[in-house]
């Protein structure tokens, strides 16, 4: 996935904003908390970092191109950076980029969640 198909697929996401920040990364969030950053990765290699559950973080920490998210997991964030970003991933990369904006806007207020029409259902 190239940065520019992270951001259209992040956009299409409800009730997100987009920054760069930190060093020219692609930031993304959802009711002011990140959910997902493209970059913090070596020049011209893509990286993608995400919030994942416990038991995802368990199990994708382990497997090529995943490892714990630099400055994040080291702080006991449950986060993972994508470093592995052949097209037969994309599929994958997007699920856990729609779980990660899931767990995060679960996080916010139930004012703010309602305020921005999410998670109405759960």
């Amino acid at each position: 996935m190239t940065y520019e198909e992270y951001n259209a697929f992040c956009r299409s996401l409800p009730a997100t904003t987009y920054v760069v920040q930190w060093g020219g990364a692609h930031v993304w969030k959802v009711g002011g908390k990140v959910f997902a950053i493209g970059g913090w990765a070596k020049p011209g290699e893509p990286a993608f970092t995400f919030k994942a559950s416990e038991l995802n973080f368990n199990i994708l920490k382990d497997e090529p191109g995943f490892r714990p998210a630099p400055y994040l997991a080291s702080r006991g964030m449950k986060w993972i950076q994508q470093t592995d970003t052949e097209q037969t991933k994309d599929e994958a990369l997007k699920y856990y980029l729609k779980e990660s904006h899931r767990i995060v806007s679960l996080g916010l207020s139930k004012k703010k969640q309602k305020e921005l029409g999410l998670n109405q259902d759960e």
